[in-house]
């Protein structure tokens, strides 16, 4: 984890977030912001977190209002979240029937409509530090999350599209 936030970063604290000029409202975790992120504890993780993907479901999402580089969740698209799982913090395309514990990214609320990945705990996951942090859509304002960080559809499709390479999540 770096320095200070820079001009492009998106810039979190529990109050709300900066980014590109603009402050947005948005949620955290239930146990809020932490320096010692566990599996399950609810809690956004302090810090500097390249902005690594993105991912959108196709039937709720126009593929123009997004950038190139965003990738469609598939219908049995997976992310493991079971430290006793091999691909512990791993996406997992169509991943029907997986045998460890998951997310299921094609939910049947809008939290997944869009997905923007850090690199929280990855490529190389240690187990039980926590799995993904993405950045997604709300559930309402200042309702938390189970340690992501979280945008209304209209303010996160906002930021998806200025993001730039280098970009990052800077949790403070």
């Amino acid at each position: 984890m770096s320095g200070g936030a820079r001009r492009g970063d998106l810039s979190v604290t529990r109050w709300g977030a900066r980014f590109r000029g603009r402050t947005l409202p948005c949620s955290i975790g239930r146990g809020g912001i932490t320096g010692r992120k566990r599996e399950g504890d609810g809690a956004t993780p302090r810090g500097s977190h390249a902005l690594v993907g993105l991912l959108y479901r196709p039937d709720r999402v126009a593929r123009a209002a997004l950038p190139d580089w965003a990738l469609p969740i598939g219908a049995f698209d997976r992310w493991s979240d079971d430290p006793r799982d091999p691909a512990y913090n791993q996406y997992l395309p169509g991943a029907a029937g997986h045998p460890f514990g998951h997310e299921t990214l094609r939910r049947a609320d809008p939290l997944y409509d869009v997905i923007l990945l850090t690199d929280w705990n990855w490529p190389v996951a240690q187990k039980g530090r926590g799995s993904a942090i993405f950045v997604h859509v709300w559930r309402g304002p200042r309702v938390p999350t189970e340690g992501c960080v979280a945008f209304s559809k209209p303010d996160l499709l906002w930021i998806v599209n200025r993001l730039r390479i280098g970009d990052r999540l800077v949790v403070r």
